[in-house]
């Protein structure tokens, strides 16, 4: 059936590569997705490194593409030639070093891996201010500390979507949200920290180690910024059919955790979010710096440069997801069919259930490190007593307990010690797509108002799409905030879920269980190899 007809020059792509998926979302004018595509795809750990091949990268991105394309062409009846912007996204960080005639010196190490501990701890004291262990800096520092042959060949380093970008446009930049896990900003110049910047050449320069850091990293622009625009050679690698014609702008690359914020319209002062999916952070907007630093926060910034404070964990719902597979397997054993969301809805649905002390069960769900708790390595846990009530309402609620888990022990860092005033959360990714149900236990458990829009499974992809479309369609020196108040959300309507005494109760005496069973997971990863 056709559809009204749609002006590609108003369009906007946005396509973000996610831990599990690539996506990509087509919308129009008025903001609204018109077209979805989608690549599922995995990392692997190669060689004691979590990776994705290169080449995996593209396959996806085309085959995300070409489902936008065949819908497109479907519901309109034309082709895709063309479209008014594009933006790309991906998971932060880690690290991308290429030499100088652009070949990748390494395998991709992605946000996931904890190598890097000694060089995050060692430049965290020189800068006094956070290095997390997935930061593009300390990946760099650590191979230096390794003394890896390929750190003297190294010509440009960048993240996954500075990669993309700076492929299908020949661009070497970087929204500076992305750049902010790459190294340090200075809020005041929204550049890289100038006096970090020499510290770390001072630093190198020591040990006899031939990189200029700032010469390798790429430009930071902001939000709004033009970027570039596709090349014949960049069309071609998007759209292998050739349809698809150059010349089309694109917006800064950025992070995933930019393209939430913009998802759920939480740029401004004051605002937060969370991203909920196989990692899980939330972003808090600051009207002012921390008094401290903590390995816990990350100071990163919004896509147009405020500061943020991120509690950044590696894990979330990767261990549900295992679990959830096994009930699915014996559904299918029994021959009864049911959808992964079904399945989902209906877990989800039974950790309503759950005893207040859930059953005296507890689980631990590192499936990799977990920085926050001090774990570089992660062994999935479920530990109960003999006399513990150990039934199905009980276990799932305990497995979503353990994801929330760490989150809430870094947040208690903001809400406590530094006393960061956070009116109400937005939620989106995946785990809020099973309505209010992890809603209202993530509110229980942070003791603060969680929100979710309808827009909110629409996630990074469309924040991306976004941020692209800012970008072709502001107007003079409008600022991102105010574009997304008055162009997009302006009748976006809120679910919200405030904690509830008895949730919050279950919680905290889960929590202490959990901080607890942290003694057996260290033992675990000492032991069980």
């Amino acid at each position: 059936m056709k559809h009204k007809s749609l002006d590609l020059s108003k369009t906007a792509l946005g396509i973000e590569l996610g831990s599990t998926r690539i996506k990509a979302v087509l919308i129009d004018e008025f903001h609204s997705p018109v077209a979805h595509g989608e690549f599922e795809w995995e990392n692997r750990f190669e060689n004691g490194v979590w990776t994705y091949p290169l080449e995996d990268v593209w396959t996806g991105i085309q085959a995300a593409y070409q489902q936008i394309s065949q819908e497109i062409a479907t519901k309109f009846e034309i082709p895709l030639t063309t479209v008014g912007s594009i933006g790309f996204s991906a998971m932060m960080h880690g690290y991308l070093p290429f030499d100088s005639k652009g070949n990748l010196l390494t395998p991709f190490r992605t946000w996931r891996n904890t190598n890097t501990k000694m060089a995050a701890e060692r430049l965290t004291e020189l800068f006094q201010f956070n290095i997390p262990l997935r930061w593009s800096v300390a990946h760099v520092y650590q191979a230096i500390l390794d003394n890896e042959a390929h750190i003297h060949d190294i010509n440009f380093i960048t993240t996954l979507a500075g990669y993309v970008h700076w492929k299908l446009t020949e661009h070497k930049v970087i929204g500076i949200g992305d750049a902010a896990g790459m190294f340090p900003i200075e809020k005041h110049t929204n550049n890289y920290n100038q006096e970090m910047l020499q510290s770390f050449q001072e630093l190198v320069d020591s040990q006899n180690v031939s990189i200029t850091l700032e010469d390798c990293l790429p430009k930071v622009l902001l939000a709004g910024d033009q970027a570039g625009s596709l090349t014949e050679e960049g069309a071609k690698m998007l759209d292998p059919s050739g349809t698809l014609q150059p010349g089309v702008p694109l917006c800064p690359p950025e992070g995933d955790a930019g393209t939430g914020m913009v998802a759920t319209n939480t740029v401004k002062e004051h605002s937060g979010n969370i991203s909920a999916g196989t990692s899980i952070f939330s972003m808090i907007v600051l009207d002012r710096d921390l008094h401290n630093y903590y390995k816990e926060i990350d100071i990163v910034t919004t896509p147009d440069g405020k500061p943020v404070a991120m509690v950044h964990c590696n894990n979330f719902t990767s261990d549900i997801n295992e679990w959830t597979n096994v009930f699915k397997e014996f559904a299918e054993a029994i021959g009864v069919e049911l959808s992964q969301q079904a399945l989902f809805t209906t877990l989800f649905q039974e950790a309503l259930k759950a005893e207040s002390n859930v059953g005296d069960i507890v689980h631990c769900n590192y499936y990799s490190g977990e920085p926050i708790t001090g774990l570089d390595q992660g062994r999935p846990l479920f530990a109960r007593m003999p006399d513990s009530n150990f039934n199905l309402a009980n276990f799932m609620r305990s497995q979503i307990y353990s994801a929330i888990a760490t989150l809430e022990i870094g947040m208690e860092i903001l809400t406590q010690k530094e006393k960061v005033q956070i009116e109400f959360l937005l939620g989106h990714g995946g785990f809020f797509k099973t309505e209010k149900i992890g809603q209202q236990m993530m509110a229980d458990a942070l003791k603060i108002p969680t929100s979710v829009m309808k827009t909110a499974g629409e996630g990074g992809p469309w924040g991306m799409s976004l941020l692209a479309a800012y970008m072709n369609h502001k107007s003079n020196d409008q600022m991102l905030a105010s574009y997304l108040e008055q162009n997009v959300f302006n009748q976006e309507s809120l679910t919200t879920t405030n904690p509830e005494k008895e949730g919050m109760q279950s919680f905290e005496a889960y929590l202490k269980r959990y901080k607890k069973m942290l003694n057996v997971e260290k033992a675990a990863v000492q032991y069980l190899n």
